[in-house]
C-alpha cells in the first residue's frame, strides 16, 4: 500500500475545506492507490460505459442512490450494501466526479455526509474537465475487491424536511435559496427541459433568493473562487448569518450548492431540503410564489 500523504497538488486553500476538492492532475498521479476509490455518478449513467476515469465506479442515481418506493434517500442498509460492492471502506478515499459540472457527484457526496462517510472528496472540474484535458478514459470494468463496511447511522442536520421548511416559512428563522433556473423560479416552467417532474405547479417557496447552481461554476466547470462565491450569495442576500436551507427539484442541484455553502464558504448551518419543489409543488394549501427573481451579480 502506499503511504505517501494523501495531499492536494493545486492549491485551494482560499477555501473553507479546501480538503474536500481535487484537482484531474491529483487524480491522475492516486487513482490507482489501493486506499482511493474514484465513482462517477452522471446524469446520463450511459456515460460510464462509454468510458470512464481507469479504477472507476458508477453509479447510478436513479437505481443506486434513490429509493424510488419511498421516493427517499438510501437507506441505512442500502447505503451500506452499495459501499461494500464498491469496494469502500469506512478509511477509503472517496473521489467523486460527474457530468453536468457534478450535479450528482455533489449528491451522492451529500449522501456519503449524511451517512458519516470521513473522507470524501469531487474532483473539480468533474468529468468534462477530464475529457476536454484529453486524460485517459477506459472502458474496462474496475477490479473492484466486495469490503465490509458498517450500518450507518444518518446525521439529520445535513438535511431539511416538509416540517422544517414550513416553519421557516411562518417564522423566517433560516434563509431560502432556490437554485433552479430563473424560469423554473418564476413558475415559467416546471422542470428543466427533458427532465420529468410531478409537481401540479410552478413557482418557488415564498421567501425563496434565487441563486441557480450553476453561478458557483466557471467556463470550466470548476468552482469559482471564495470571493466570487461570498459576492454572488450576499448580492442576493444570504450572509450566512442565519442557517441557510438549499432546494431545487429534486435536491441534486441543491446539493452543489449546499457544498458550495458549507465547505467552499464555510457556513456551518447549511442543510439540503431534497423533497424540493417536487414535495412543495404539490403541496395542498401550501403558498407558492411566482415572478421573475432579481438577477443574482458575479
Amino acid at each position: 500500500m502506499n503511504t505517501t500523504p494523501l495531499t492536494g497538488s493545486i492549491d485551494m486553500n482560499e477555501y473553507a475545506h479546501p480538503e474536500v476538492l481535487v484537482g484531474t492532475e491529483w487524480v491522475a498521479g492516486h487513482a490507482s492507490r489501493s486506499d482511493v476509490r474514484l465513482v462517477e455518478v452522471n446524469v446520463d449513467h450511459e456515460l460510464f460505459a462509454s468510458g470512464h476515469i481507469p479504477g472507476a465506479v458508477g453509479w447510478s442515481w436513479k437505481s443506486q442512490l434513490s429509493d424510488p418506493v419511498r421516493r427517499d434517500i438510501l437507506s441505512p442498509d442500502a447505503f451500506r450494501r452499495l459501499m461494500e460492492r464498491s469496494g469502500i471502506e469506512p478509511t477509503t478515499v472517496v473521489v467523486l466526479y460527474g457530468d453536468s459540472d457534478n450535479w450528482f457527484a455533489a449528491w451522492a457526496f451529500w449522501q456519503m455526509k449524511v451517512y458519516g462517510h470521513a473522507d470524501v472528496r469531487i474532483m473539480d472540474g468533474g468529468r468534462r474537465k477530464w475529457t476536454e484535458e484529453g486524460r485517459l478514459l477506459t472502458i474496462d470494468p474496475s477490479d473492484v475487491a466486495p469490503t465490509s463496511y458498517p450500518t450507518p447511522s444518518p446525521d439529520p442536520s445535513l438535511r431539511a424536511m416538509l416540517d422544517e421548511v414550513r416553519a421557516v416559512v411562518r417564522d423566517g428563522s433560516a434563509e431560502l435559496v432556490d437554485v433552479r433556473s430563473p424560469a423554473e423560479f418564476s413558475g415559467e416552467i416546471l422542470a428543466p427541459i427533458g427532465l420529468p417532474e410531478t409537481c401540479q405547479r410552478g413557482g418557488h417557496v415564498p421567501g425563496a433568493a434565487n441563486i441557480p447552481w450553476s453561478m458557483a461554476v466557471a467556463e470550466d466547470g470548476t468552482f469559482r473562487s471564495r470571493e466570487e462565491l461570498a459576492r454572488i450569495y450576499e448580492a442576493a442576500g444570504i450572509s450566512g448569518e442565519r442557517p441557510v436551507i438549499t432546494y431545487c427539484r429534486i435536491g441534486e442541484r441543491s446539493s452543489h450548492s449546499w457544498f458550495a455553502l458549507r465547505y467552499l464558504l464555510g457556513i456551518e448551518s447549511v442543510r439540503n431540503y431534497d423533497g424540493s419543489w417536487t414535495e412543495w409543488g404539490n403541496l395542498v394549501g401550501a403558498d407558492v410564489e411566482t415572478g421573475v427573481p432579481e438577477p443574482a451579480a458575479i
